[in-house]
């Protein structure tokens, strides 16, 4: 019969990475704790709370305590651990090549207003024509994607930092706008790479239109490039004449990414490679451009054309990137055209991490009211999912790994997240024997038939009970 492979390696490189976060901890049964608490995490079925780890390592007969208070304590110090994962994920990088990031907000719901940074939110499950707020914390994910492979990638969450809104009343943490939460995740990463040795490395950004704001393209870092989607409206303007008179910051008033993409010639083809299969897109770019009042910032328009027949409806999608200057002091794109349309294509990954983590691995499932445990433990999720994810790419790479062992389905060429979760509690589990419950063979029906009838006995027993 066909199981699912045990791979030693996987779990070799999980090892290795909670080996790498050994020195961040001040006591040894602190860290033993905590990788008993990261191994509980793909064992545990149910929601991802405190006591369903100390069930799913079978310590049901202990106090829920000692763990809690690795959140409410500070024993797991998040900053350090960022700062740990930052540096495993530059092997895969070198220091002449683009270290890509992704940034977007995302919310955790919640049920009470009490805990810290709970605020009114709109509900993003709610129809357009009708939308509601729910009580949620907002978050930003600011998150590394991985190097390309075949036209893949995967976001891994590098900082997951608390945005909370001023309405929401945070008690440790200041409120935050999210686009400033950015600004501290770019200071951020610019100060890992100095640590590291490589504060000449590019940095490219990749969010969507919240990230179009004034405020952020004053604040960018020295060799951070951002790449942000923009409005159909955005009012834009060309750089001054220099040979006009006085000193002016802005020259005539540019098109609006909506009359671009409106004019039917200066189109050109570009061919990227997504997900395994080559697309061919319309696009045009205008610039250098400027926004008022980020006169010292040189921009470039990037429109997308969409695409409408009875297959396909793509709408058209304006991107801004901020320009950079060539040799002879001319400004121009800082990353070749196609490079910087995979890379907005691959923005996506993020949600793909959101959805992820919130509905598959139990992020904001851990009832913790204490102020920093509020916040320590949702990080503490975003932190083993970038772990497990890691050890994963380490392993496979992205497409390397093994065949979903079923007839129907032989699995995506990317893996998934439960392709590997099944092969980390396939590596620790070990090789087992299953006799499907629905056999044609009836050699084994009279185990099967035992089988039943326990089972039924045991739901009869606790209907009486």
């Amino acid at each position: 019969m066909t199981t699912i492979p045990q791979n030693d390696e996987l779990l070799k490189q999980l090892f290795g990475l909670l080996e790498a976060h050994r020195r961040i901890f001040k006591q040894e049964r602190v860290y033993q704790r905590v990788v008993a608490m990261v191994v509980a995490e793909v064992f545990v079925f149910a929601r991802h709370t405190v006591t369903q780890l100390l069930m799913a390592l079978g310590m049901t007969g202990q106090d829920w305590s000692a763990m809690y208070r690795v959140f409410s304590r500070g024993l797991f110090d998040y900053d350090a651990a960022s700062q740990v994962l930052f540096g495993e994920t530059l092997r895969h990088v070198e220091g002449n090549e683009v270290y890509v990031l992704v940034g977007d907000g995302t919310q955790t719901p919640r049920s009470s207003h009490k805990l810290e940074g709970v605020g009114w939110l709109r509900h993003l499950r709610t129809p357009p024509f009708k939308v509601g707020i729910h009580l949620a914390q907002r978050w930003f994910n600011g998150s590394w994607l991985l190097p390309s492979e075949a036209g893949y990638s995967r976001a891994l969450p590098l900082r997951w930092l608390p945005a909370f809104t001023a309405k929401s009343r945070p008690q440790v943490h200041a409120a935050c706008k999210e686009w400033e939460a950015a600004v501290q995740f770019l200071a951020w990463v610019r100060d890992q790479f100095t640590s590291a040795g490589r504060s000449e490395q590019t940095v490219l950004l990749v969010g969507d239109g919240h990230y179009d704001t004034v405020s952020l393209w004053q604040r960018l870092p020295p060799q951070v490039i951002l790449l942000a989607r923009s409005a159909r409206n955005r009012v834009l303007w060309h750089l001054p004449d220099p040979a006009a008179h006085g000193n002016r910051k802005y020259g005539e008033r540019a098109l609006t990414p909506q009359q671009v993409w409106q004019e039917r010639r200066g189109w050109r083809r570009v061919t990227i490679q997504v997900r395994g299969k080559a697309r061919q897109l319309q696009v045009k770019v205008l610039g250098p451009v400027l926004r008022k009042p980020a006169a010292a910032v040189p921009l470039f328009l990037i429109v997308v054309r969409g695409k409408g027949n009875a297959n396909t409806r793509r709408e058209p999608l304006p991107f801004l990137v901020n320009a950079v200057p060539d040799e002879a002091g001319q400004w121009t794109l800082p990353l070749p055209l196609d490079t910087l349309l995979f890379w907005a294509w691959q923005r996506w990954e993020v949600e793909v991490a959101h959805r992820e983590l919130k509905s598959t691995f139990g992020l904001g499932h851990k009832q913790c009211f204490n102020p920093t445990a509020a916040v320590r433990s949702v990080q503490w999720s975003a932190w083993v999912y970038a772990l497990l994810l890691l050890a994963g790419y380490r392993t496979w790479q992205l497409t390397g790994a093994p065949p979903v062992p079923t007839r129907w389905w032989r699995g995506s060429p990317r893996w998934s997240l439960t392709t590997l979760w099944r092969a980390y509690r396939a590596a620790f589990w070990g090789q087992h024997v299953f006799h499907p419950l629905c056999s044609p063979s009836p050699a084994d029906w009279g185990e099967k038939e035992r089988l039943l009838l326990a089972l039924r006995n045991a739901v009869f027993a606790a209907a009486r009970a």
